[in-house]
């Protein structure tokens, strides 16, 4: 008998973000490096003969967490990749729900109808990755393995196994949080499932999932929390944003004090007109205004950084966990763009934003003279 654990990668940005990855190349979270420690160590006296993984850069980090304590060479393979999400990919998911709410009710409670532009289905999905695994059986037989995968692309194939249809899933197999395990035993080409989504390792303050409630049964796959976007043209919204602009000086720096709303209206208008998708407004479930995320990709061009020129959010708005969410948005079409970094200014008496940024994998870089106090100057290294 074969014996194939099956391991969801780390917490990743799309995780944290609430952005839809598929097979975009995102990277793991600060958060998400602490889980493989404890992932590492729930295999480390776990015989391992071999090991697998989708070619996606989150798996493959995740992936050496069982290589700390096992001498084995990592096999990747796109057959092992997430569910392709189409046009969907790089959305939020307030996009997706906003865009289309019955295909976001199907795409957590009953898959098989759940279709999008350009994307994989369920059934294939499920297909494919099986296929892998019996390949991966056949090479390995009478051993133990060790696969790397992707959430969504595990459920199918753990319905599929266990013969739970599309319409049930919700309710008979949730969604598996990040480093979730399940074990598959293989004999003469039969697969049986031993256990699944088993996430005791995991210590409850680094459960992505403890921190989410999307996944849960009884939600239907409904998150409050999750933002859409909306293009702000200054040029329209001048009122909102110099409103939005003071109100985050404000905070910041206690005063209004050298803040110029013509000058900056005017800036932001020029650069709006050179990059139509610059500055972004957030609104919530319930289609109320949450804030907005500015963004210069001209600033740091030839030096490869992008530049975030402004994240604010409404008051009633604050500490609710949502400003990542916005940070995370800047930091996709970053990356989605090739720059290798992102920086930003910090007050540095904003002892709440430097602590936000600097948890999010900031690091103060430099100092430039500010009004009333000096500007931190922080970034964050994409890798």
């Amino acid at each position: 008998m074969t014996k194939i654990y099956i391991i969801r990668h780390a917490e990743a940005e799309g995780n944290l973000y609430r952005i839809v990855q598929g097979h975009m190349n995102s990277y793991l979270t600060a958060t998400g490096y602490r889980q493989l420690e404890y992932l590492a160590e729930r295999f480390k006296d776990v015989h391992i003969d071999a090991l697998y993984s989708s070619d996606l850069r989150r798996a493959v980090a995740t992936a050496g967490a069982i290589t700390k304590y096992h001498d084995v060479k990592l096999q990747k393979t796109p057959r092992l990749r997430e569910l392709c999400m189409g046009i969907w990919e790089g959305k939020s998911f307030g996009d997706m729900a906003y865009a289309d709410p019955e295909a976001m009710y199907n795409f957590n409670n009953n898959p098989a109808k759940w279709t999008a532009e350009g994307a994989e289905t369920y059934s294939d999905c499920a297909e494919r990755f099986l296929s892998a695994i019996r390949d991966i059986a056949a090479e390995n037989e009478g051993k133990t393995v060790a696969v790397v995968s992707h959430g969504v692309v595990i459920r199918s194939a753990l319905a599929t196994l266990m013969g739970i249809e599309s319409d049930e899933m919700s309710k008979k197999l949730p969604h598996g949080d990040n480093t979730a395990v399940s074990l598959l035993n293989v004999e003469n080409g039969e697969i049986e499932v031993e256990y699944f989504n088993d996430n005791s390792h995991v210590p409850y303050e680094l459960s992505t999932f403890a921190k989410q409630t999307w996944w849960r049964s009884d939600s239907g796959g409904k998150d409050s929390a999750n933002l859409r976007y909306e293009v702000l043209d200054p040029s329209l919204d001048g009122k909102l944003y110099t409103k939005c602009y003071a109100d985050s000086w404000m905070a910041a720096h206690g005063s209004l004090n050298g803040f110029v709303s013509s000058l900056y209206l005017n800036d932001a208008k020029k650069m709006c007109a050179a990059d139509k998708g610059a500055i972004l407004a957030a609104y919530d479930s319930e289609n109320e205004f949450v804030g907005i995320v500015e963004m210069d990709i001209f600033r740091g061009k030839r030096q490869k950084y992008g530049w975030i020129s402004l994240i604010y959010l409404t008051k009633e708005n604050r500490g609710h966990g949502l400003g990542v969410q916005l940070l995370g948005m800047a930091i996709c079409r970053f990356q989605s763009l090739g720059f290798e970094s992102v920086r930003l200014h910090v007050s540095s008496e904003n002892k709440r934003a430097i602590a936000f940024y600097k948890k999010h994998g900031f690091d103060i870089i430099g100092q430039d003279p500010g009004c009333g106090a000096p500007l931190y100057l922080m970034e964050k290294k994409f890798g």
